[in-house]
């Protein structure tokens, strides 16, 4: 019997014209709701460029700001020390500009020998940072210009210190990176791109229009609440691309990006037809179900065999989430463990590296102890009451000394978790300095301790960073073995932040980049001194205090500089 005895041909094609509008409906949400995830997304993408962006910017900008006023640049060396600070930054130039616009000093003389007109010149001349972009005619490179005012002894502003960002090299990191991003100034040219045919395009509204090319496609689609742009730029430009934007006004540009709306529209086309092949099928399984009942047997047992595959995939590919959390998590609990075991096996090498000196350190007042309680005795016997109690004193003083060294050795070994707390770090440099005091006058080493006349009060943990300075000032006394001079000048500077700095007289650094690497040492294979672990664990520990370490080669040796919170009652509580 012939199947359009069933479902006559009229009602069929209905049926085929109800299943594409649904499809269509189908299509239409899933592109929506694909596009709202695209839009997410781009969004975090286009924060992430906008502030890695801003923050490359913001190191040249502070570097103008730290370096204005550095006396060097009033000697002869000032030219000297800017092509070092400029080879150190990757700055393209840094200039040295007096009131007039002359430039003094320059590290490259790339930008020539008079900024008296730029803008970002006057703008410092008022006495604040100046900031503008360029590009650099003769060597065809963006710059971006930070200028800083330098002010004389009257406080008038006398020059500005100007350095000059290289674009390319700060875009070069993220160039041929997805999503299409671009910076566009205030006057609508595209300054910065990870897509180097887009620079200076101009935007005109909305899309983009190149200076040499005025005929290239471009339409706007508005699909929901988004803009979707159709062009055919390049083929490293997505055709079909979800445009985005932020402003900046930090730098005073517009961050924007082309996110590619292809995944959106297969994630949809793929749904609706899912639904259109369900209904369709559905429909023809309908159609032929009297002459047809075997065939529908079999497509149903296909389907659900592939229902139970795909199950089957979904509980494995859930099973091994599962996993893989469990092993974070323990790999988590197994890093804190050891980061715990290495700060305590690294105070207790300390221990064990001071342990002769401090021992001499206690058998010296118990001595003392010993022989003046027998003074003591001898004239009790003769009468004399009077210097007996003098022993006495002195027995007192050289017990509170002895306890003074017990504690810092027992404050020093005891292996607890410390909460974050206010603490001295004039008493923690002190402790640090009691409890190395026999290594250092063992290897006659000179100490240069600039006392502050109070206590400096920062956001840390008192064991933890006694542990640290113990480990610089270890440090220091091992790389001045060899020294003819040995001598360790130690200071603190109050503010925000406290820095403390470690300066030595020994050979310096070899490769500063590495100091804090774990087990990263210059010293001899199987030496004494430890394994390399030590300058590691104090950045982990300084880090966990919020502050910051650097090591670096001073005038004399090796300098660390430790950087901490000070502490803030307001925000503590």
């Amino acid at each position: 019997m012939r199947a359009d005895r069933f479902f006559p041909r009229a009602a069929f094609a209905l049926y085929l014209v109800v299943v594409a509008g649904a499809a269509a409906a189908v299509w239409n949400y899933g592109y929506l709701r694909a596009l709202d995830q695209l839009a997410q997304r781009g969004e975090a993408d286009l924060s992430l460029a906008a502030d890695r962006l801003t923050g490359q910017l913001q190191l040249y900008q502070q570097l103008a700001v730290l370096m204005a006023d550095h006396p060097a640049l009033m000697g002869q060396g000032a030219k000297a020390l800017l092509q070092a600070a400029a080879d150190k930054t990757a700055a393209l130039d840094m200039m040295l500009v007096n009131r007039q616009g002359r430039v003094l000093a320059s590290a490259n003389g790339i930008i020539g020998p008079d900024v008296a007109q730029t803008r970002y010149f006057q703008r410092a001349l008022q006495g604040a940072l100046g900031e503008a972009h360029g590009v650099i005619a003769d060597a065809a490179l963006r710059a971006y210009y930070f200028a800083a005012p330098r002010f004389d002894a009257s406080g008038a502003v006398s020059g500005a210190l100007v350095v000059v960002a290289n674009i390319d090299r700060v875009e070069a990191e993220w160039r041929g990176g997805r999503p299409v991003v671009f910076f566009t100034d205030r006057s609508g040219e595209v300054f910065i791109s990870n897509r180097s045919e887009l620079l200076f395009w101009r935007q005109e509204g909305q899309g983009l229009r190149p200076h040499h090319d005025s005929t290239l496609d471009f339409e706007l689609r508005q699909v929901g609440p988004h803009n979707i742009w159709v062009e055919n730029w390049s083929p490293y430009v997505p055709g079909h691309a979800l445009h985005l934007q932020r402003d900046l006004p930090v730098i005073g540009m517009v961050a924007q990006a082309l996110v590619d709306v292809s995944p959106a529209w297969r994630l949809a086309a793929l749904q609706a037809a899912a639904l259109a092949a369900l209904l369709v099928a559905f429909g023809v399984l309908l159609f032929w179900l009297t002459g047809r009942r075997r065939v529908l047997a079999q497509a149903n047992a296909r389907l659900e065999g592939r229902v139970a595959e795909r199950t089957a995939e979904l509980s494995e590919t859930n099973a091994q989430l599962l996993r893989e959390v469990a092993e974070r998590i323990a790999a988590e609990a197994a890093l804190k463990k050891a980061q715990s075991d290495l700060v305590q096996a690294g105070k207790l090498t300390a221990l064990g590296q001071m342990s002769a000196g401090i021992s001499h350190e206690l058998n010296q007042p118990l001595m003392a102890i010993q022989q003046y309680a027998e003074n003591g005795a001898m004239v009790l016997e003769r009468g004399k009451p009077e210097l007996a109690a003098e022993n006495l004193g002195r027995i007192s003083a050289l017990a509170a000394r002895a306890a003074r060294i017990i504690k810092n050795l027992r404050a020093f070994a005891r292996n607890e978790a410390e909460p974050m707390g206010r603490v001295d770090i004039v008493a923690v440099v002190e402790t640090a300095l009691d409890l190395l005091a026999p290594r250092l006058r063992q290897d006659a080493i000179l100490v240069n301790w600039h006392r502050p006349s109070g206590p400096i009060w920062v956001r840390g943990g008192e064991v933890r960073l006694g542990q640290v300075l113990v480990n610089l000032l270890g440090n220091a006394a091992d790389a001045m073995a060899d020294a003819t001079l040995r001598r360790i000048t130690i200071s603190v500077v109050d503010g925000s932040p406290v820095r403390l700095r470690i300066a030595d007289t020994g050979p310096g650094i070899e490769e500063p980049d590495k100091i804090f690497d774990p087990f990263y040492t210059t010293k001899a294979v199987g030496a004494a001194q430890g394994m390399g672990l030590g300058l590691s664990i104090s950045y982990g520990l300084v880090q966990s205090f919020g502050g910051k370490i650097r090591g670096a080669n001073g005038p004399d040796g090796a300098e660390f500089t430790v950087e901490l919170e000070p502490w803030n009652e307001e925000k503590a509580a």
